[in-house]
């Protein structure tokens, strides 16, 4: 769900500004998944999911940036059915869960 290697390499390469880069990350991924419109016009939808798969990749959220790559490529393919946005949600609140409680075992 977490590549937890990569999380650690950017806190590591980072360093203090690591906290600030995960509140921005959850605030534009959050941000964004309000606007998505599976309704939108297919470059649109195609181009969010692209911004969420690249956001989700920085950070690590391998299972969520997965789903965001097959919707986008859904998108781009003319196929908007199989774009569920409810499943991206869920999937971007599990990771989140995780993540948030990976980190706190790290720092305990």
């Amino acid at each position: 769900m977490i590549d937890w290697e990569h999380v650690n390499q950017l806190r590591t390469d980072v360093g203090d500004g690591f906290d600030d880069i995960v509140e921005v990350f959850l605030q534009e991924v959050s941000d964004r998944l309000a606007r998505v419109d599976v309704d939108a016009d297919l470059q649109t939808l195609a181009a969010d999911l692209h911004f969420l798969k690249g956001a989700a990749l920085n950070l690590g959220f391998q299972d969520f940036a997965e789903r965001c790559a097959r919707g986008e490529d859904s998108a781009m393919a003319g196929r908007r059915g199989e774009v569920t946005l409810s499943e991206l949600i869920q999937s971007f609140e599990d990771t989140r869960a995780a993540f948030v409680s990976g980190l706190s075992r790290q720092a305990a």
